[in-house]
């Protein structure tokens, strides 16, 4: 999985490319810790790229939502395919973020 990061506005921006799995999460979960330790308050996870998530992708964004809960942060999530899409709604964390249908729709929106 690729990560690229931007910063928009006071806005993180994680753009996720590949598969997100017991393979990979690794790379996102240090990645969200760093942010979250930093205290960035607002990251947007772009998954316009990513092509399969995993409970191990699940997991990492759970915990990283504990955590930037505590710093009164927020993650929000765009563009998912409908595939990844359907796991969030299988797993019920559709409740668990603000999901934006791209990557500028949240941008807009997070402000």
């Amino acid at each position: 999985m690729e990560i690229r990061t931007e910063n928009v506005n006071s806005i993180v921006i994680l753009s996720l490319k590949g598969r997100l799995d017991i393979n990979t999460h690794a790379q996102l979960e240090a990645e969200l810790n760093n942010l979250a330790t930093a205290g960035q308050a607002k990251v947007l996870i772009d998954f316009k790229d990513l092509e399969y998530i995993s409970s191990a992708g699940l997991r990492v964004l759970l915990t990283a939502a504990k955590q930037f809960k505590k710093i009164n942060g927020t993650i929000a999530l765009a563009a998912l395919a409908p595939t990844v899409r359907q796991v969030f709604e299988i797993s019920g964390f559709t409740s668990l973020f603000p999901l934006y249908a791209s990557r500028e729709e949240a941008l807009a929106k997070i402000k």
